[in-house]
């Protein structure tokens, strides 16, 4: 295929890539890729075996590296080339900037007065919730929680009141035991889906209430990119277990007020109601 090579401004361009099958990226991507002055990518050869599948040529380009674990001086050069260059980003997989070190070339940028454009592309966000079979008219985007237990469980006990399918990634190796936390804050009756290697052969899509999922994939070894969909907020299952246990959690490093407002937002339960709790907790603590 023979791409066009088109004039492209001066500015950072971000490309959304394939999250599995490499056909799935676009025809702009693709001459944003064959045009562009400068090219980055969070890992350069996974953009060079996609530009190589698509007969994408260097020209005598090299693919710089942008990783989360590159200092901000790469950063800085970058937005000072994207001045008077073309400059074009691609994460590992996916849409740049989704859990992915170039938020922080796209807000430098930004800062810098610099233009910004996107070619946008596959979301492994989106596409777990297309095929995960939970509500879509509101979500919330979680990316990756914490890893240990402890900060996890605060995390769980800050999203699960939230009125919205949550979204969340995770690594293989950690994928039992968020869902094994999942199912103790949130409840195990709640639905969940576990979406993994999706678009790719060994795609595999699994629904069922959290504590049976957390049961089937506790000894499982499973491999490949991961994105767990967790059920909105009953409202009406909230109780005063589930008030006082986020509460006490708040309550370690947040004012009584704070605490307050920050557990009646998540569970979204009266502030009233969860004011009085908190002062009665605060008195014990």
């Amino acid at each position: 295929m023979n791409h066009v090579k088109i004039p492209l401004a001066p500015g950072v361009w971000f490309v959304g890539v394939p999250i599995g099958t490499a056909r799935d990226i676009t025809l702009r991507a693709l001459d944003v890729l064959a045009s562009a002055d400068v090219l980055v990518a969070e890992d350069t050869r996974s953009l060079r075996k996609l530009m190589d599948i698509h007969a994408v040529p260097l020209n005598g380009r090299r693919i710089e590296a942008l990783h989360e674990h590159s200092k901000g001086s790469q950063v800085a050069r970058l937005v000072a080339q994207a001045v008077e260059k073309s400059v074009a980003y691609a994460s590992e997989a996916g849409m740049p900037l989704i859990a992915d070190p170039g938020f922080e070339l796209g807000r430098a940028a930004r800062a810098a007065g610099v233009p910004v454009t996107c070619a946008p592309g596959p979301s492994a966000v989106l596409t777990a919730l297309v095929v995960g079979g939970l509500p879509t008219d509101a979500f919330h985007f979680g990316g990756f929680l914490p890893a240990t237990r402890s900060a996890r469980t605060k995390a769980l006990q800050g999203l699960g009141g939230l009125a919205a399918t949550l979204v969340l990634y995770e690594s293989p190796k950690r994928l039992g035991a968020l869902l094994a936390d999942a199912a103790a804050v949130l409840g195990t009756d709640r639905a969940a889906t576990v979406c993994r290697e999706l678009t790719k052969r060994f795609e595999e899509v699994r629904s069922g209430p959290l504590g049976e999922l957390a049961d089937h994939y506790a000894d499982q070894r499973v491999k490949g990119e991961i994105v767990v969909l967790i059920g909105r907020a009953d409202k009406s299952a909230v109780n005063e277990k589930d008030i006082d246990q986020a509460l006490s959690s708040a309550l370690t490093d947040m004012s009584v007020k704070d605490a307050a407002s920050f557990v009646a937002e998540s569970l979204n339960v009266p502030r009233r109601r969860v004011y009085q709790r908190a002062l009665e907790l605060a008195r014990d603590m």
